[in-house]
């Protein structure tokens, strides 16, 4: 049996959530590099965050072959990269605005 895969407004929604996830990150990872040594005990959070800016973009561009595989005519590469003023999403959780 196979699942049912993401609607085409699932992956927007996803999309549009990842892109503003992905755009903190990269603040944050930026401020840490201005702030602290890359290297060494100091440097820990900024390779730990910036692996993880590294692993949302693997998993970004996973999701649109995906979308492109479930969705080949209606797919747009602004789906999970949208441009910067279409990024910002409220997270469910504490309702802050990304």
């Amino acid at each position: 049996m196979t699942k049912p895969r993401l609607s085409l407004e699932e992956h927007e929604d996803l999309g549009r959530t990842l892109a503003a996830i992905h755009s903190e990150l990269v603040h944050r990872v930026t401020q840490l590099a201005n702030a602290y040594p890359r290297s060494g005990v100091e440097g820990e959070p900024y390779r730990r965050l910036r692996a993880a800016e590294q692993a949302l973009n693997q998993a970004r561009a996973s999701l649109d072959h995906a979308l492109f595989r479930d969705h080949p005519r209606t797919g747009e590469t602004t789906i999970y990269y949208p441009h910067p003023e279409d990024r910002g999403v409220t997270l469910p959780t504490g309702g802050r605005h990304l």
